[in-house]
Protein backbone atom coordinates (compact mmCIF):
# COMPACT_ATOMS: atom_id res chain seq x y z
CA UNK A 1 0.00 0.00 0.00
CA UNK A 2 1.21 3.49 -1.11
CA UNK A 3 0.63 6.56 1.04
CA UNK A 4 -0.41 9.75 -0.60
CA UNK A 5 1.27 12.40 -0.17
CA UNK A 6 -1.38 13.91 2.36
CA UNK A 7 -0.72 10.98 4.27
CA UNK A 8 3.29 11.70 4.32
CA UNK A 9 4.09 12.68 7.81
CA UNK A 10 6.32 11.21 10.62
CA UNK A 11 6.64 12.22 13.53
CA UNK A 12 10.34 12.18 14.68
CA UNK A 13 11.00 12.09 18.44
CA UNK A 14 14.17 13.01 19.99
CA UNK A 15 16.00 14.38 23.11
CA UNK A 16 17.24 18.04 23.17
CA UNK A 17 21.03 16.60 23.24
CA UNK A 18 23.08 17.06 20.44
CA UNK A 19 23.95 13.44 20.63
CA UNK A 20 19.73 12.54 19.95
CA UNK A 21 19.06 15.69 17.62
CA UNK A 22 21.97 15.47 14.73
CA UNK A 23 21.02 12.09 13.45
CA UNK A 24 17.22 12.84 13.94
CA UNK A 25 17.49 15.87 12.14
CA UNK A 26 19.45 14.62 9.45
CA UNK A 27 17.20 11.89 8.98
CA UNK A 28 14.35 14.62 8.71
CA UNK A 29 16.19 16.35 5.87
CA UNK A 30 16.38 13.65 4.10
CA UNK A 31 12.76 12.45 4.25
CA UNK A 32 12.09 16.15 3.59
CA UNK A 33 13.86 16.30 0.38
CA UNK A 34 11.74 13.05 -0.69
CA UNK A 35 8.52 14.83 -0.01
CA UNK A 36 7.32 13.95 3.70
CA UNK A 37 6.27 16.31 5.88
CA UNK A 38 8.48 16.17 9.57
CA UNK A 39 6.73 17.25 13.16
CA UNK A 40 9.17 17.21 16.00
CA UNK A 41 7.93 15.50 19.26
CA UNK A 42 10.43 16.00 22.26
CA UNK A 43 10.36 17.35 25.69
CA UNK A 44 10.11 21.13 26.70
CA UNK A 45 13.74 21.61 26.36
CA UNK A 46 13.62 21.40 22.38
CA UNK A 47 12.99 25.04 21.68
CA UNK A 48 16.38 25.44 22.79
CA UNK A 49 18.30 23.43 20.97
CA UNK A 50 15.86 22.85 17.41
CA UNK A 51 16.25 25.86 15.86
CA UNK A 52 17.60 24.81 12.89
CA UNK A 53 15.74 21.41 13.01
CA UNK A 54 13.30 21.00 9.74
CA UNK A 55 10.00 20.27 10.76
CA UNK A 56 6.72 22.55 9.99
CA UNK A 57 5.51 22.23 13.87
CA UNK A 58 7.21 21.04 16.84
CA UNK A 59 5.52 19.42 20.25
CA UNK A 60 6.94 19.68 23.60
CA UNK A 61 5.70 16.69 25.41
CA UNK A 62 5.84 15.96 29.15
CA UNK A 63 8.86 14.02 30.33
CA UNK A 64 11.38 12.97 32.73
CA UNK A 65 14.23 10.76 33.76
CA UNK A 66 14.92 9.20 36.88
CA UNK A 67 17.87 8.00 38.99
CA UNK A 68 18.06 4.06 39.43
CA UNK A 69 17.50 3.71 43.42
CA UNK A 70 15.17 6.98 43.42
CA UNK A 71 11.49 5.29 44.36
CA UNK A 72 10.25 9.59 44.75
CA UNK A 73 12.03 10.25 41.16
CA UNK A 74 10.71 6.96 39.68
CA UNK A 75 7.13 8.03 40.44
CA UNK A 76 7.72 11.82 39.40
CA UNK A 77 8.68 10.75 36.05
CA UNK A 78 6.44 8.38 35.65
CA UNK A 79 3.68 10.70 35.53
CA UNK A 80 5.13 13.24 33.56
CA UNK A 81 5.19 10.50 31.14
CA UNK A 82 1.58 9.38 31.49
CA UNK A 83 1.17 13.54 30.85
CA UNK A 84 3.72 13.56 27.86
CA UNK A 85 1.53 10.34 26.24
CA UNK A 86 -1.51 12.12 26.92
CA UNK A 87 -0.45 15.34 25.10
CA UNK A 88 1.05 13.04 21.97
CA UNK A 89 -2.34 11.19 21.60
CA UNK A 90 -4.33 14.68 21.65
CA UNK A 91 -1.81 15.63 18.81
CA UNK A 92 -1.47 12.39 16.70
CA UNK A 93 -5.16 12.57 16.57
CA UNK A 94 -5.03 16.00 15.06
CA UNK A 95 -1.57 15.24 12.80
CA UNK A 96 -2.56 11.54 11.72
CA UNK A 97 0.89 10.49 11.48
CA UNK A 98 1.90 7.62 9.40
CA UNK A 99 5.03 6.64 11.74
CA UNK A 100 6.29 7.85 14.42
CA UNK A 101 10.42 7.62 15.00
CA UNK A 102 12.00 7.42 18.07
CA UNK A 103 16.16 8.11 18.84
CA UNK A 104 16.32 7.35 22.19
CA UNK A 105 16.05 9.24 25.16
CA UNK A 106 13.55 9.66 27.47
CA UNK A 107 12.09 12.55 25.93
CA UNK A 108 11.39 9.64 22.97
CA UNK A 109 9.19 8.07 25.47
CA UNK A 110 5.82 9.63 25.41
CA UNK A 111 5.50 9.84 21.99
CA UNK A 112 6.57 6.34 21.45
CA UNK A 113 3.88 4.70 23.86
CA UNK A 114 0.98 6.76 22.26
CA UNK A 115 2.13 5.79 18.47
CA UNK A 116 2.62 2.05 20.21
CA UNK A 117 -1.02 1.91 22.26
CA UNK A 118 -2.56 3.91 19.33
CA UNK A 119 -1.88 1.30 16.83
CA UNK A 120 0.49 3.26 14.32
CA UNK A 121 3.55 2.31 12.69
CA UNK A 122 6.54 3.01 14.84
CA UNK A 123 10.30 2.57 14.27
CA UNK A 124 13.43 3.26 16.57
CA UNK A 125 16.86 3.98 16.15
CA UNK A 126 19.66 3.28 18.16
CA UNK A 127 23.03 5.46 18.09
CA UNK A 128 24.81 3.60 20.71
CA UNK A 129 26.32 0.10 20.21
CA UNK A 130 24.83 -0.34 23.27
CA UNK A 131 21.29 -0.24 23.31
CA UNK A 132 19.92 2.08 25.88
CA UNK A 133 17.30 2.40 28.13
CA UNK A 134 14.52 3.98 26.68
CA UNK A 135 14.75 1.82 23.58
CA UNK A 136 14.99 -1.33 25.48
CA UNK A 137 11.64 -1.06 26.71
CA UNK A 138 9.95 0.34 23.64
CA UNK A 139 11.93 -2.29 21.28
CA UNK A 140 9.45 -5.42 21.17
CA UNK A 141 6.83 -3.28 20.74
CA UNK A 142 8.26 -1.16 17.81
CA UNK A 143 7.21 -2.00 13.90
CA UNK A 144 11.08 -1.97 13.20
CA UNK A 145 14.71 -0.93 15.00
CA UNK A 146 17.38 0.23 13.31
CA UNK A 147 20.53 0.79 14.83
CA UNK A 148 23.81 2.46 14.28
CA UNK A 149 26.77 -0.34 14.51
CA UNK A 150 26.95 -4.12 13.72
CA UNK A 151 26.87 -5.12 17.33
CA UNK A 152 23.79 -4.06 19.77
CA UNK A 153 24.48 -5.26 22.95
CA UNK A 154 22.02 -4.92 25.81
CA UNK A 155 18.74 -5.79 23.06
CA UNK A 156 16.47 -8.75 23.57
CA UNK A 157 18.20 -11.05 21.09
CA UNK A 158 14.74 -11.07 19.21
CA UNK A 159 15.38 -7.56 19.09
CA UNK A 160 18.91 -7.69 18.03
CA UNK A 161 17.96 -10.53 15.02
CA UNK A 162 15.51 -7.96 13.46
CA UNK A 163 17.54 -4.58 13.77
CA UNK A 164 18.47 -3.29 10.43
CA UNK A 165 22.35 -1.78 10.43
CA UNK A 166 21.99 1.58 8.60
CA UNK A 167 24.53 3.79 10.14
CA UNK A 168 24.44 6.87 12.38
CA UNK A 169 23.01 9.53 10.37
CA UNK A 170 25.60 12.64 10.47
CA UNK A 171 25.02 16.38 9.10
CA UNK A 172 25.88 17.02 5.41
CA UNK A 173 28.37 18.84 6.01
CA UNK A 174 29.88 15.72 7.87
CA UNK A 175 28.86 13.83 5.04
CA UNK A 176 30.66 15.38 2.48
CA UNK A 177 34.03 14.77 3.89
CA UNK A 178 33.69 10.76 2.77
CA UNK A 179 34.38 12.48 -0.90
CA UNK A 180 37.52 13.89 0.81
CA UNK A 181 40.83 11.98 0.00
CA UNK A 182 43.38 11.60 3.62
CA UNK A 183 46.81 13.45 2.60
CA UNK A 184 49.29 12.40 4.91
CA UNK A 185 51.29 15.14 7.07
CA UNK A 186 54.38 16.54 5.29
CA UNK A 187 55.05 19.51 6.91
CA UNK A 188 52.56 21.08 9.35
CA UNK A 189 50.84 18.68 11.31
CA UNK A 190 47.38 19.24 11.91
CA UNK A 191 45.84 17.82 15.78
CA UNK A 192 42.32 18.38 16.20
CA UNK A 193 40.69 17.74 19.99
CA UNK A 194 37.01 17.86 20.11
CA UNK A 195 35.49 18.19 23.67
CA UNK A 196 32.06 16.16 25.12
CA UNK A 197 29.38 17.45 27.18
CA UNK A 198 30.94 15.19 29.64
CA UNK A 199 33.86 14.32 30.72
CA UNK A 200 35.38 17.11 29.07
CA UNK A 201 37.52 18.63 31.68
CA UNK A 202 39.83 15.37 31.61
CA UNK A 203 40.99 16.14 28.06
CA UNK A 204 40.88 20.14 28.68
CA UNK A 205 43.71 19.76 31.10
CA UNK A 206 44.95 16.88 30.21
CA UNK A 207 46.09 16.97 26.53
CA UNK A 208 48.20 20.37 26.32
CA UNK A 209 50.15 18.49 29.37
CA UNK A 210 50.60 15.80 27.18
CA UNK A 211 51.57 17.53 23.73
CA UNK A 212 53.76 19.86 25.52
CA UNK A 213 56.27 16.46 26.08
CA UNK A 214 56.54 15.99 22.67
CA UNK A 215 60.13 16.40 21.03
CA UNK A 216 60.65 19.76 20.17
CA UNK A 217 60.74 18.84 16.62
CA UNK A 218 57.23 17.65 16.51
CA UNK A 219 55.73 20.49 18.64
CA UNK A 220 57.11 22.92 15.98
CA UNK A 221 55.19 21.54 13.25
CA UNK A 222 51.98 21.47 15.31
CA UNK A 223 49.05 23.57 14.70
CA UNK A 224 46.60 21.84 17.58
CA UNK A 225 42.71 23.64 17.21
CA UNK A 226 41.13 22.06 20.73
CA UNK A 227 37.90 22.28 22.23
CA UNK A 228 38.16 23.06 25.57
CA UNK A 229 35.78 24.00 28.99
CA UNK A 230 35.58 27.82 29.23
CA UNK A 231 37.18 27.11 32.81
CA UNK A 232 40.12 25.72 31.71
CA UNK A 233 40.88 27.74 28.42
CA UNK A 234 43.44 30.32 30.21
CA UNK A 235 44.98 27.06 31.54
CA UNK A 236 45.13 25.15 28.16
CA UNK A 237 46.59 28.66 26.29
CA UNK A 238 49.45 29.19 28.93
CA UNK A 239 50.49 25.37 28.49
CA UNK A 240 50.49 25.38 24.56
CA UNK A 241 52.15 29.19 24.65
CA UNK A 242 54.88 27.50 27.23
CA UNK A 243 55.82 24.96 24.79
CA UNK A 244 55.88 27.20 21.99
CA UNK A 245 52.86 25.09 20.21
CA UNK A 246 50.45 27.11 17.77
CA UNK A 247 46.93 26.51 19.08
CA UNK A 248 43.71 27.56 18.73
CA UNK A 249 41.32 27.26 21.82
CA UNK A 250 37.91 27.35 21.79
CA UNK A 251 34.36 26.02 23.93
CA UNK A 252 32.77 24.90 20.54
CA UNK A 253 33.62 25.01 17.20
CA UNK A 254 30.30 25.47 14.89
CA UNK A 255 32.53 24.58 11.41
CA UNK A 256 33.57 21.66 12.68
CA UNK A 257 33.70 19.69 9.07
CA UNK A 258 35.83 22.33 7.77
CA UNK A 259 38.26 21.80 10.71
CA UNK A 260 37.68 17.78 10.52
CA UNK A 261 38.69 17.88 6.76
CA UNK A 262 42.07 19.54 8.09
CA UNK A 263 43.22 17.21 10.72
CA UNK A 264 45.93 14.74 10.57
CA UNK A 265 44.60 13.02 13.71
CA UNK A 266 41.94 13.47 15.71
CA UNK A 267 41.85 12.99 19.76
CA UNK A 268 38.24 12.56 21.58
CA UNK A 269 35.66 10.72 23.50
CA UNK A 270 33.98 7.96 21.80
CA UNK A 271 30.09 9.10 21.66
CA UNK A 272 28.11 7.40 19.24
CA UNK A 273 27.86 10.42 16.46
CA UNK A 274 31.74 11.05 17.28
CA UNK A 275 32.70 7.79 15.78
CA UNK A 276 30.75 7.61 13.49
CA UNK A 277 31.36 11.14 12.01
CA UNK A 278 35.38 9.98 12.56
CA UNK A 279 34.74 7.01 10.29
CA UNK A 280 32.45 8.65 7.64
CA UNK A 281 35.48 11.66 7.38
CA UNK A 282 38.14 8.53 7.32
CA UNK A 283 40.86 10.51 10.06
CA UNK A 284 42.66 7.88 12.39
CA UNK A 285 42.22 9.19 16.32
CA UNK A 286 42.77 8.73 19.53
CA UNK A 287 39.44 7.64 22.05
CA UNK A 288 39.23 7.72 25.29
CA UNK A 289 35.92 6.40 25.98
CA UNK A 290 33.89 8.08 29.09
CA UNK A 291 34.38 5.92 32.50
CA UNK A 292 30.91 6.63 33.53
CA UNK A 293 29.20 6.33 30.18
CA UNK A 294 26.18 3.85 31.48
CA UNK A 295 26.50 0.26 30.49
CA UNK A 296 30.27 1.40 29.14
CA UNK A 297 28.34 2.10 25.63
CA UNK A 298 31.42 4.78 24.47
CA UNK A 299 33.86 1.95 24.89
CA UNK A 300 31.91 -0.21 23.02
CA UNK A 301 31.74 2.12 20.37
CA UNK A 302 35.38 2.98 19.76
CA UNK A 303 35.43 -0.73 19.11
CA UNK A 304 34.11 -0.20 15.93
CA UNK A 305 37.24 2.03 14.70
CA UNK A 306 39.79 0.25 17.18
CA UNK A 307 39.10 -3.49 15.47
CA UNK A 308 38.79 -1.75 12.27
CA UNK A 309 42.85 -0.40 12.46
CA UNK A 310 41.33 3.07 12.21
CA UNK A 311 41.97 3.90 16.26
CA UNK A 312 43.78 3.73 19.45
CA UNK A 313 41.41 3.48 22.09
CA UNK A 314 42.95 4.46 25.57
CA UNK A 315 40.66 3.80 28.81
CA UNK A 316 40.84 6.35 31.64
CA UNK A 317 42.15 4.48 34.52
CA UNK A 318 45.00 3.83 31.69
CA UNK A 319 45.09 7.57 30.47
CA UNK A 320 48.34 9.28 31.84
CA UNK A 321 49.87 12.67 30.63
CA UNK A 322 53.44 10.57 30.13
CA UNK A 323 51.19 7.55 28.23
CA UNK A 324 48.76 10.06 25.63
CA UNK A 325 51.82 11.86 24.70
CA UNK A 326 53.98 8.83 24.19
CA UNK A 327 51.12 8.09 22.08
CA UNK A 328 50.89 11.01 20.30
CA UNK A 329 54.82 10.83 19.62
CA UNK A 330 54.46 7.25 17.57
CA UNK A 331 50.95 8.74 15.38
CA UNK A 332 52.28 11.84 14.45
CA UNK A 333 56.44 10.48 13.77
CA UNK A 334 54.57 8.32 11.11
CA UNK A 335 52.55 9.57 8.37
CA UNK A 336 52.04 6.07 6.66
CA UNK A 337 50.65 4.35 9.76
CA UNK A 338 48.23 7.27 9.65
CA UNK A 339 47.24 7.25 6.20
CA UNK A 340 46.46 3.44 7.13
CA UNK A 341 44.41 4.33 10.01
CA UNK A 342 42.80 6.93 7.42
CA UNK A 343 41.59 4.24 5.45
CA UNK A 344 40.71 1.66 7.50
CA UNK A 345 38.23 4.35 9.79
CA UNK A 346 36.87 5.06 6.31
CA UNK A 347 36.15 1.36 5.38
CA UNK A 348 33.27 1.68 8.68
CA UNK A 349 32.06 4.61 7.99
CA UNK A 350 28.45 4.51 6.34
CA UNK A 351 27.80 8.12 4.71
CA UNK A 352 24.41 7.18 3.26
CA UNK A 353 22.96 6.18 6.88
CA UNK A 354 20.62 8.87 6.33
CA UNK A 355 19.18 7.84 3.13
CA UNK A 356 19.28 3.91 4.90
CA UNK A 357 17.20 4.93 7.80
CA UNK A 358 14.81 7.16 5.09
CA UNK A 359 14.32 3.79 3.46
CA UNK A 360 13.50 1.76 6.52
CA UNK A 361 10.96 4.45 7.39
CA UNK A 362 9.08 4.25 3.88
CA UNK A 363 9.07 0.55 4.10
CA UNK A 364 7.61 0.38 7.48
CA UNK A 365 5.29 3.33 7.24
CA UNK A 366 4.06 1.20 4.32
Amino acid sequence: MSLNDQDRVAVVAAGGTGGHLFPAQALAEALSERGWRIVLASDERVADHAAHFPAEERIALSAATYRPGDPLGMARAGLAIVRGTLQARAAFSRIKPAIVVGFGGYPSLPALIAAITGGRRTLIHEQNAVMGRANRLLAPRVSAVACAFPTLLKADPKVAARAQVVGNPVRPEIRALAELDYVPPTDTLHLLITGGSQGARLLSELVPRAVARLPEALRARLSVQQQTRQESMDTARATYLEAMVRAEIAPFFRDMASRLSQAHLVVGRAGASTVCEFAVAGRPAILIPLQIALDDDQGQNARLLAEAGGAVVIREPELTVEGLSETLRGLLSDPERLAQMARASRSVGRPDAAERLADVVEATAR
